[in-house]
């Protein structure tokens, strides 16, 4: 699936335009290489480096989502791996 759409879909961008605007400006890593193109492929046990607004966020894709559903239908789509609290079960 297409980076710019994983991205929206899992809720870190609020449009698809600002997703590919995103990748564009070079900002986005899939498995430590920088993406250059908003069609990059991302694929289940990629992980994705998110530099958001506060802080950098690494995640680890689990399964791809199949729409822009609700935040927890999203958060259960990836697993966090910068040590963050949030949305980690245990």
């Amino acid at each position: 699936m297409r980076i710019d759409k994983v991205l929206w879909f899992l809720r870190f961008s609020g449009s698809r335009g600002m997703a590919q605007e995103w990748v564009a400006d070079g900002h986005i890593r899939i498995n430590g290489r920088r993406v250059a193109r908003a069609s990059a492929d991302v694929k289940c046990g990629d992980v994705l480096v998110l530099p958001l607004p506060t802080r950098v966020r690494v995640i680890e894709v689990l399964t791809l989502p199949e729409r822009r559903g609700p935040a927890v239908e999203a958060q259960g789509c990836y697993r966090v791996l910068d040590g963050a609290t949030e949305n980690l079960d245990s």
